[in-house]
């Protein structure tokens, strides 16, 4: 009986010291994706035009003989 009390009592303790981290890493990746994305929508936005008529330019320059 003492036995099968101190593994109920290691296996609670064990149970209430455990650390779960799986929900906290699952946020960071959310929150990682989302500061990514804002990255490349705020990128697209600023140098957007930019890009654009680089491409119109190279474009414009490979001409088909």
């Amino acid at each position: 009986m003492l036995a099968i009390t101190s593994y109920v009592c290691s296996f609670v303790q064990s149970r209430l010291t455990r650390k779960d981290d799986e929900g906290a890493t699952a946020v960071e990746y959310g929150l990682l994706v989302t500061l990514i994305a804002i990255a490349l929508i705020a990128g697209a936005t600023i140098f957007g035009g930019k890009i654009s008529d680089l491409f119109k330019t190279v474009g414009n320059k490979l001409v088909v003989p």
